[in-house]
């Protein structure tokens, strides 16, 4: 199945696509906006693209695991996964994100790129993180 990853931030989001047979997951964009309803329609347009079989969304556990608030970053990540459950009918899978973009980072450690090209795609790689943690996993429930 192709799946559709999400790194989801406030200002960037980052979008990864891969497939569970390969487990290959790739960087494809990065949505930059503040903005709810854009943020949706460009992931809108992602899917439309990509055409996956499912989302997965990075959630931002705490250190001992628990999702904390719903005012937390966790709960503001779940709350979005539900959103796009509703929005786009499609099974979402919630991933812990913790040290994804950590991850990113050290991926282009030595990459030559500047500053400012490393911010620009730091997301779209750690959705690609994200959704290589999914297939490792061997998860297959929406909501897990």
């Amino acid at each position: 199945m192709r799946y559709l990853s999400i790194d989801f931030g406030a200002k960037r989001t980052g979008l990864a696509v891969g497939d569970d047979g390969s487990g290959i997951a790739s960087p494809v964009g990065v949505i930059q906006t503040a903005n709810a309803e854009e943020r949706l329609r460009q992931v809108g347009r992602a899917i439309a693209e990509q055409e996956p079989g499912a989302l997965v969304v990075g959630v931002p556990l705490g250190a001992d695991g628990s999702a904390g608030s719903a005012g937390s970053a966790a709960g503001v990540g779940r709350a979005f996964a539900e959103t796009l459950r509703r929005r786009f009918g499609l099974p979402v899978f919630e991933v812990d994100e913790r040290l994804s973009s950590a991850d990113a980072d050290e991926q282009m450690g030595r990459s030559g790129l500047t500053h400012g090209q490393k911010k620009a795609r730091r997301d779209a790689l750690a959705a690609a993180v994200i959704l290589r943690r999914f297939f490792a996993s061997g998860t297959g429930r929406p909501g897990d």
